[in-house]
């Protein structure tokens, strides 16, 4: 009998738990689509206010309207990417979107490794920290600060202000992604000095070991492959950035994309969507043999 209402008071609990379970995804389930019903009625409701069409008939036929053009449907001449020539041309801008994305790793990455060391707290602040004088604190507050700034700031905002006063091209483009990832590698790359085993230094301190000994026997050997995971995640990102920062004429695909929806040449536009597919496939591939060669 015992055995018989321990099986029974068992089966009640977890009999109350899956209920319970169940109960919690229901709700959660009816919030999120009450959301999405409120979210959608008033995008709907705010579109109408304004003058817009909704999702009437004459939005579908734009619609319509809109994917044959792409699709060069009804033209007297074939559409774009069907055209050898213009694979050919614009193969040279795909070229140059691909150096721009690693121009601007590489000058991200490289800024990263020769500041990135006064940023961690461990290195300047704390028990094992190599570098304690007054001046190694105002440059982590100073380089801090930097990193804050330039990833707070998108892309398009850099490459607006550097269009002004250099050359429309890729140099601009190059540079203001190379900032902005500057902030985001450096960020990233700090937390992972400071959450590293400190155990390693300190073996290395007791031992009599320098400053920069410590860094390169305990330091960088513990970081660098993390550090090139993330610096390959961040060419990823940079990739599918360029066309956004090539709409302020800093080259690459991006400045024929915009130029082509100027002039409503959507068969382009495609042509040039399916050059960007190409090149994210391409960096995707080569970052993930790079991320199993670091992690053999």
């Amino acid at each position: 009998m015992k055995k018989m209402r321990l099986i029974l008071t068992t089966f009640e609990e977890r009999t109350g738990q899956a209920g319970s379970y169940f109960s919690h995804q229901h709700l959660s389930l009816a919030v999120f689509l009450g959301l999405l019903i409120f979210s959608w009625s008033s995008v709907l409701n705010d579109d109408m206010s304004h003058g817009g069409r909704g999702l009437d008939q004459s939005a579908f036929d734009s619609m319509v309207k809109f994917l044959g053009k792409l699709l060069g449907l009804n033209s007297e001449t074939p559409p774009a990417y069907l055209d050898i020539s213009l694979w050919v041309s614009t193969a040279n801008l795909a070229a140059e979107t691909l150096v721009m994305s690693v121009l601007a790793i590489w000058l991200a990455s490289v800024s990263v490794i020769f500041t990135v060391l006064f940023t961690a707290r461990n290195i300047i602040f704390g028990d094992s920290a190599l570098f304690t004088s007054f001046v190694f604190k105002f440059i982590f507050y100073m380089i801090r600060f930097l990193y804050l700034i330039t990833r707070a700031v998108p892309e398009l905002v850099w490459a607006m202000i550097l269009v002004f006063f250099l050359t429309p091209g890729i140099v601009p483009g190059v540079v203001a992604l190379a900032i902005h990832n500057f902030g985001i590698l450096g960020k990233l790359t700090a937390e992972l000095i400071e959450n590293m085993d400190q155990r390693s230094i300190r073996s290395l301190r007791i031992n009599g070991a320098g400053p920069i000994q410590i860094i390169f026997y305990g330091v960088l050997p513990n970081i660098i492959p993390q550090f090139l995971t993330y610096m390959l995640y961040r060419w990823e990102v940079i990739i599918r950035t360029t066309v956004v920062v090539g709409f302020i004429s800093a080259g690459g695909l991006g400045r024929e994309f915009r130029l082509f929806m100027s002039w409503l040449q959507y068969d382009r536009v495609l042509l040039i969507l399916i050059w960007y597919l190409i090149l994210v496939l391409f960096v995707d591939l080569v970052s993930e043999s790079m991320r199993k060669i670091v992690r053999s």
